[in-house]
């Protein structure tokens, strides 16, 4: 039952803050729903839990209109920037910020835009999406100066087999986060860490964790 496996999460949240000082309130889980039917994300929402994250515009936009109005969507995927005008009014925040265009097309619309993290490729992996952690504070600083409230830096990490390989990537994080951070003083988050390894990343300061098979697993309706 995703409710049961939810509460696992979070024991575990709060265990490993327990082991290096921190308190559980620091951290936000986000329950990654990307294909998983809108009965099982109710069942969380019923249960007190608001937070949830989507990587794929459409999906995003129908779950949104299907569920009530106060779930705190978070945007975690690659986002085109043509698909930015479908996420945005339903977005609490994004994930992925990682481009000029991608900051043009977010500014655009009624208000002010929600707030974004900075992808940071820390795996300097070229195959997927982020800036180079050499270019963050430099693309922080544009991406501020346009007028997108920063929260701080967002990365996903290299596939590793064991779960320590990981804790070096969210090490190299948070240095980036202090560098960002020492120009944008708001983008002191770090969202970091997903089902595999999120108890290092709480370990390693993480504000937000990302985490969708340890709760939803069995219930997909994905391919």
């Amino acid at each position: 039952m995703v409710v049961v496996s939810l509460q696992s999460v979070l024991d575990r949240v709060a265990a490993a803050c327990g082991r290096v000082g921190r308190r559980p309130e620091e951290v936000t889980l986000v329950a990654v729903s990307k294909g998983q039917p809108v009965e099982a994300i109710r069942a969380l929402y019923d249960a007190g839990h608001r937070d949830f994250g989507e990587n794929r515009a459409d999906e995003l936009a129908a779950k949104a209109a299907q569920l009530p109005a106060d779930i705190r969507w978070h945007f975690v995927g690659h986002l085109q920037s043509n698909k930015a005008r479908v996420v945005r009014p339903v977005a609490s925040v994004l994930h992925s910020l990682d481009r000029e265009s991608l900051a043009l097309a977010w500014l655009k619309g009624a208000g002010s835009p929600p707030p974004a993290y900075l992808q940071v490729n820390i795996g300097r992996e070229p195959q997927k999406s982020g800036v180079d952690p050499d270019d963050a504070v430099e693309a922080a600083v544009a991406f501020s100066a346009l007028g997108i409230p920063l929260l701080g830096v967002m990365a996903i990490l290299p596939i590793v087999s064991d779960p320590e390989q990981a804790r070096p990537y969210f090490v190299q994080l948070v240095e980036v986060r202090d560098r960002v951070a020492a120009e944008v003083p708001e983008a002191v988050g770090l969202s970091m860490g997903m089902t595999d390894d999120f108890e290092v990343a709480v370990e390693e300061g993480a504000t937000v964790i990302r985490v969708g098979r340890a709760i939803f697993d069995g219930h997909s309706t994905a391919p």
